[in-house]
């Protein structure tokens, strides 16, 4: 593929200032304005047609070439996560001085969204040049840090009639992103009680805060009856205030629950609220439950799985040269050997006991594993509605976790832009084998309903939940 070549060579420099411009600004869910901007305009630039605001959110769009054809579809992210402000290159943990506020990009999604968009121009320079016939489409999606940006496009069917998806995501290693992931539900818990005088008067006091406690204590009880991979996570958002001797008439905690399937992550849900309501009884409070957001459980797709492994091994090993891998070492360095083990223990048949400061080859895929990645992903929705495939590929010295200030440090490195690159070529050259070869479309959509086993998908957020943005 000479002239893919020719094109990322001619278009690295391009990359590059796209996704350190992405890093600069930083920008969280639903508020990815300039991020979304600056794609649109590139894409719009090479003569892509551009839908905005799709599903009704201000930040998602969908730029489309091409008439006829398969949709082949390449899923872009932008959003930062917030608390992680982090000097880019810095070996400790440091404020940054280029990018405003408190957010940062802990998860790299400055460089998958650049790497899946050059990828759909690089898919359509392919078809310009060889005359074939396809509908290129970018899908800018915002917010699949804690608001299931997906999820809400999904819900209005933004992607019914895409015939395959296609994305990526920066990590320590490469290879095929073949585990399933959990689905998820996220609601807040407000508890409303009475304020009172906490000495001179608190039996005419009910507290909210009070309530989150018990909430809390009673869902810690649950852990032992659910599924062993199922998780539950909370934050209190609001404590009642900071006088102790005011009874905390508001009080507010926010629950993210996850479990291997839809059903499963509905069923637990049900059950933390029913404690929610006991711990309101308890304290005659009242709670009002609020829907924020879902995702469901990741569909595997062996068919486009297969397709895409032949190509990160076609890619070869990563070029790294004596000055980055020692520079990926530095950083490995300030890792905790829990960091490194996380990953080493899955790729133990390739290191061989060796740790690599920089993952250089491509793990090995197996269609037969059956391995659960225990986070959540928005993909998830698309896979199962159109069959869909990711990658991993290497960006980060050996070990660096995500959502970790390590990972901000180096979104701006050498390394981080050659994964980048890299990612987008595997991207496209998946994307011009499945044009080449429509069968494999088909095998895949074949694979998908059996795996939906007569199923249809059906959105895990309710049509009577507004996009967070609109909440008042």
């Amino acid at each position: 593929m000479r002239s893919l070549q020719d094109f990322f060579t001619r278009e690295t420099p391009r990359m590059h200032a796209l996704a350190d411009q992405i890093w600069s600004l930083a920008e969280l869910r639903y508020a990815e304005t300039a991020s979304a901007q600056l794609h649109i305009d590139a894409l719009a630039g090479v003569g892509f047609r551009v839908t905005r605001n799709v599903a009704g959110i201000p930040t998602a769009f969908m730029a489309e070439w091409g008439d006829e054809g398969p949709v082949i579809a390449f899923l872009g992210e932008y959003d930062a996560l917030s608390g992680m402000n982090q000097q880019s290159g810095a070996l400790v943990c440091t404020p940054s001085v280029d990018s405003p506020g408190l957010a940062g990009h802990g998860c790299g999604h400055h460089l998958l969204g650049t790497s899946a968009h050059f990828a759909a121009i690089a898919l359509q320079a392919h078809l310009q040049a060889t005359g074939a016939k396809a509908r290129v489409r970018f899908y800018g999606c915002p917010a699949e840090e804690g608001g299931s940006g997906k999820t809400f496009m999904a819900r209005e069917g933004a992607f019914d009639d895409v015939d395959a998806a296609l994305t990526w995501h920066p990590a320590s290693f490469t290879g095929v992103f073949s585990q399933s992931t959990l689905a998820n539900i996220q609601a807040r818990f407000i508890f409303h009680g009475k304020a009172s005088h906490a000495a001179h008067s608190p039996h005419l006091g009910r507290s909210a805060l009070d309530a989150v406690e018990l909430m809390n204590v009673g869902v810690n009880y649950l852990r032992e009856h659910m599924p062993s991979d199922a998780r539950v996570h909370y934050a209190v958002t609001d404590s009642g205030g900071l006088s102790p001797n005011v009874v905390q008439a508001r009080a507010e905690v926010l629950y993210l629950i996850r479990a291997a399937r839809n059903h499963e992550a509905a069923e637990l849900y049900e059950r933390v609220q029913n404690v929610a309501r006991g711990a309101a009884l308890m304290t005659d409070c009242r709670v009002e439950i609020v829907f924020d957001k879902a995702c469901s459980n990741l569909l595997q797709n062996t068919t486009l799985n297969q397709v895409l492994y032949a190509r990160l091994q076609a890619e070869g090993a990563l070029a790294v040269d004596a000055r980055e891998r020692g520079r990926a070492a530095d950083f490995q360095a300030t890792l905790s050997p829990g960091d490194i083990d996380a990953v080493s223990r899955p790729l133990a048949s390739v290191l061989r006991g060796q740790v690599p400061a920089v993952f250089e080859g491509v793990a090995p895929y197996d269609p037969a594993a059956n391995e659960t990645m225990f986070g959540s992903t928005d993909v998830a929705d698309v896979s199962w509605i159109t069959p869909t495939v990711q990658a991993w590929v290497a960006c980060y010295a050996f070990g660096t976790p995500l959502h970790s200030w390590q990972m901000v440090s180096q979104g701006k490195s050498s390394l981080a832009h050659a994964g980048m690159v890299r990612a987008a070529r595997v991207l496209a050259a998946t994307a011009i084998e499945l044009v080449a070869q429509p069968d494999l479309i088909a095998q895949a959509r074949v694979e998908l309903l059996e795996r939906r086993q007569g199923q249809p998908y059906t959105c895990p957020i309710p049509a009577d939940v507004p996009l967070p943005f609109l909440r008042t």
